[in-house]
């Protein structure tokens, strides 16, 4: 590949890695973390990004939209984990995990059918003065919308990386999963410390669906294709590594960006599971993980 196709598969796999990052933050946070097998991350995501779609037709604009998403959807979220915990969590028992595996591809599909009955098939958009628009850097023309995304992205993930460091709460997140009987004797309720956790989880899968519609078209079917992604960087990272979700988002994105440009579209969507794939035969605890 020529060094100059190679400059810039690398600076597009930076912006996506980045947007990938930014999507796989709520699981991070709800898998890695509170070890709730959140398989309906994705279809919350874009889910998102079609309440994103119908707000715009109000004339905001889909980063607003999806800042004013984030709080009914922290309390879709904590709602989702409060019946979660009461169905299958709380029973314990061997079959507990299995069957929460399977309530939440059951939300999955619900969410996507439900897309498909309320707007069909068909692709959506929205429009923006960004989108459409790029900036040129010699002969390379990057869009903004990726250049925006990748803003907010950033924004978001440093945001929720300062959240769980410095204050008691996201302590109290970083702990729930290792150390429930420490986290009682510290005064903290560990049902609602992951119930909030998990709130905020689904509201940054709001806001990262604003960021999905920004990027493209999105579909009601769009969920399994970033459900490989998604999990591919969370398990890369080592489950709950906030950093290390970003350095996996990167990894994946410029991987994708280069095998994108040397082998067309087709092998980029293997590059997820490939890359999860050799990571766990050589460090099954992730590239950060302990």
């Amino acid at each position: 590949m020529p060094l100059d196709l190679l400059l810039e598969a690398v600076i597009f796999g930076v912006l996506l890695g980045c947007f990938y990052a930014a999507v796989s933050m709520g699981l991070s946070v709800s898998f890695g973390l509170l070890d709730v097998p959140h398989v309906a991350h994705p279809a919350i995501m874009v889910f998102g990004a079609y309440c994103t779609f119908l707000l715009t037709r109000y004339g905001l604009d889909p980063i607003v939209t999806g800042v004013l998403l984030m709080p009914p959807f922290f309390l879709l979220g904590m709602a989702v984990y409060r019946f979660y915990y009461e169905a299958f969590e709380k029973r314990g028992g061997k079959e507990a995990g299995v069957r929460g595996i399977a309530f939440f591809f059951g939300l999955a599909l619900v969410i996507e059918v439900g897309l498909i009955l309320g707007f069909g098939v068909d692709q959506r958009m929205v429009e923006a003065a960004y989108i459409g628009n790029s900036l040129s850097i010699g002969d390379m023309r990057i869009p903004l919308r990726f250049l925006v995304a990748f803003g907010v992205a950033l924004v978001l993930m440093s945001a929720l990386m300062l959240y769980l460091s410095k204050t008691f709460t996201g302590r109290a997140i970083k702990a729930v999963a290792q150390d429930e009987p420490a986290l009682r004797l510290m005064g903290a309720n560990p049902v609602r410390i992951k119930q909030w956790a998990f709130g905020i989880a689904t509201a940054v899968a709001a806001l990262s669906g604003a960021l999905l519609i920004i990027i493209g078209p999105v579909e009601p079917g769009l969920d399994r294709v970033y459900i490989g992604r998604t999990f591919s960087v969370v398990v890369l990272a080592g489950l709950g590594s906030m950093t290390g979700t970003l350095a996996a988002g990167l990894i994946l994105g410029i991987s994708e960006s280069i095998v994108l440009m040397q082998f067309g579209a087709s092998w980029a969507p293997a590059v997820s599971f490939g890359l999860l794939l050799i990571v766990l035969g050589f460090r099954p605890q992730g590239l950060f993980g302990r």
